[in-house]
């Protein structure tokens, strides 16, 4: 990219993506919920406590780039927010759900992106995410970039190239192998998200009573 985006305004990136593709009913997304997503416990690292004015203030400046606008006016009266990256870098759902991954969680190998990213593209095996990885890389600008394997760990991993490269030396949050800690971490996840539909069914409800 030419010019580097902060963590804050690569998290806005990540969750507006997302949300797309998780909960599309509910997408764009208002000030609130954007908020409330960069927000999100589960399919973060790290976890972050920003304020609205904090999201505001990345958007402006994403908006600023053209990798997200204001949604057009619909017959609501809250503001909503999308990202432009399908227009901007003439992306697919698969190449989106790669990049959404690494904007939300950091540098991951390929197995990791595989799991993770089923909640938004289905692939089929460890080749099919490398070949998104390749287009990636071969992006004009390129999007991501392969880090150099580290001791002590069997693969290599992938970062995006929106901001500064990482720490390679810091490795990132590997996928939980116990069983029982990830019917707790998908738990985790199944309220969060219950959670959010419950804010956005709100939201729908105040703008038709409005």
């Amino acid at each position: 990219m030419d010019e580097a985006i902060t963590p804050l305004e690569q998290r806005v990136l990540g969750a507006l993506i997302e949300k797309e593709m998780t909960t599309p009913d509910y997408y764009p997304l208002t000030l609130n919920s954007l908020t409330l997503a960069c927000n999100q416990k589960s399919n973060r690292h790290p976890v972050v406590s920003f304020n609205e004015t904090d999201v505001m203030n990345g958007f402006d400046r994403l908006h600023r780039l053209g990798l997200a606008m204001p949604a057009s006016p619909g017959s609501g009266r809250v503001s909503k927010y999308r990202h432009c990256l399908v227009e901007e870098l003439h992306l697919e759902p698969e190449h989106l759900a790669i990049l959404c991954e690494l904007l939300l969680r950091g540098p991951q190998t390929i197995g990791e992106l595989r799991t993770r990213a089923d909640r938004m593209h289905t692939f089929r095996d460890l080749a099919s995410v490398e070949s998104v990885l390749d287009d990636l890389k071969q992006h004009e600008p390129p999007l991501v970039r392969q880090l150099e394997r580290q001791p002590g760990q069997k693969e290599c991993r992938y970062a995006h190239l929106f901001g500064e490269l990482p720490d390679e030396a810091q490795p990132a949050p590997t996928v939980v192998d116990s069983s029982g800690e990830e019917r707790l971490d998908i738990l985790e996840r199944v309220v969060a998200e219950l959670q959010e539909e419950v804010q956005l069914l709100k939201e729908k409800l105040k703008d038709l009573l409005e």
